[in-house]
């Protein structure tokens, strides 16, 4: 079975105390800070989730209140040889439900500002969001002691030797421990940006988001950072084709001798190939799909339990409960209270 990073820590402190995550406010305000020699797609990634006004969509996605803010306002360098103007400074940061920290020359030095910013973010209770190598400046704040993180397996090595108090996965795409979630480079940043949306808005607002960038709605947190491990020579289409139909099919089961036939190769390349584009067995990926369906289905309709299990694809309740058990180590009417009552408290 595929494990959500951290997957019991994450969901016991977010089902016991929602509020302590976030001070019980829906996330309307995202403030990114940007240092000289930041990554400019990483960067691009938080602009894209939280700064384009999808409100007028009919989509139910709100629209945020995005900042971009620099400890000192003007023209800032970024790592590819382009520059970007910034008017705000790290005031911007101040009342902002999320702080993000945007990539940047791990072995720059950090302005104090910055640190204390980021530090007094995590004070309030705020969200506060690296990606790639923007968890060294969380680590250089002090956020991170303690707690597990990840950042680009590049760079992992280097997080832990220098920060021995940080426990650092290299192995995963994003890890949300309590207030703080560390994401590793490129697209997961996308997936632990998403995965704040969906914790926070709900699954429908996520999904909406994800289908105007096209992307995938939904990767887990633990899936593998592809850590030597190759693209397929035939490239990715045919089989993000193969798990589109496998998500649309959920309450069927597929062996891999049917699943290997559809993308035309033979069972053990097709065990291999999956396991390199996804990080996972089918198996394991169609059950984590299943829970996101069932927690889909938890949130956002009054279907029973055994109705839940069928919709999903477990067939049987008690199957639906323990992968659910599994995977985020709560049961399906928990799961439904805490979440189907914060969307009630904040809708």
């Amino acid at each position: 079975m595929l494990l959500l990073s951290t997957a019991g820590q994450k969901w016991q402190k977010c089902l016991k105390s929602l509020n302590s995550c976030h001070n019980g406010s829906m996330l309307k305000s995202v403030a990114v800070i940007v240092v000289p020699n930041f990554s400019m797609f990483e960067f691009g990634t938080a602009c894209e989730v939280f700064g384009i006004d999808r409100s007028a969509r009919g989509s139910g996605v709100p629209a945020f209140d995005f900042r971009v803010c620099t400890p000192y306002p003007g023209n800032v360098p970024m790592k590819s040889g382009l520059s970007m103007t910034v008017g705000l400074g790290l005031e911007a940061t101040k009342d902002a439900d999320l702080v993000i920290m945007a990539p940047y020359g791990r072995d720059d030095e950090l302005p104090e500002p910055v640190l204390e910013a980021l530090r007094a973010a995590d004070a309030r209770g705020a969200w506060v969001m690296s990606i790639c190598s923007g968890a060294f400046a969380l680590a250089r704040a002090g956020l991170l002691d303690g707690r597990r993180c990840t950042t680009h397996w590049h760079y992992s090595g280097q997080l832990a030797a220098e920060h021995p108090l940080v426990q650092v996965d290299e192995n995963v795409l994003y890890v949300q421990d309590g207030n703080i979630i560390s994401s590793a480079g490129t697209a997961a940043g996308i997936d632990a940006c998403l995965h704040l949306v969906r914790v926070e808005l709900g699954a429908h607002v996520a999904a909406a988001i994800a289908r105007d960038m096209v992307v995938p709605p939904h990767r887990d947190g633990g899936q593998a950072q592809f850590i030597d491990r190759p693209m397929p020579t035939c490239g990715s289409a045919p089989m993000e084709k193969l798990l589109r139909w496998m998500v649309e099919n959920l309450e069927h089961e597929h062996t891999v001798n049917e699943l290997a036939a559809r993308v035309h190769m033979s069972p053990r390349t097709f065990a291999r190939r999956f396991r390199s584009e996804t990080g996972a067995t089918p198996a394991a990926w169609l059950n984590s799909q299943r829970v996101l369906r069932a927690q889909e289905l938890l949130e956002s309709t009054d279907l029973t339990i055994d109705e839940i299990a069928r919709e999903s694809g477990f067939g049987h309740p008690v199957l639906l409960r323990h992968h659910f058990a599994r995977v985020l180590d709560t049961s399906p009417q928990s799961y439904r209270r805490a979440f189907r009552g914060q969307l009630a408290r904040v809708g």
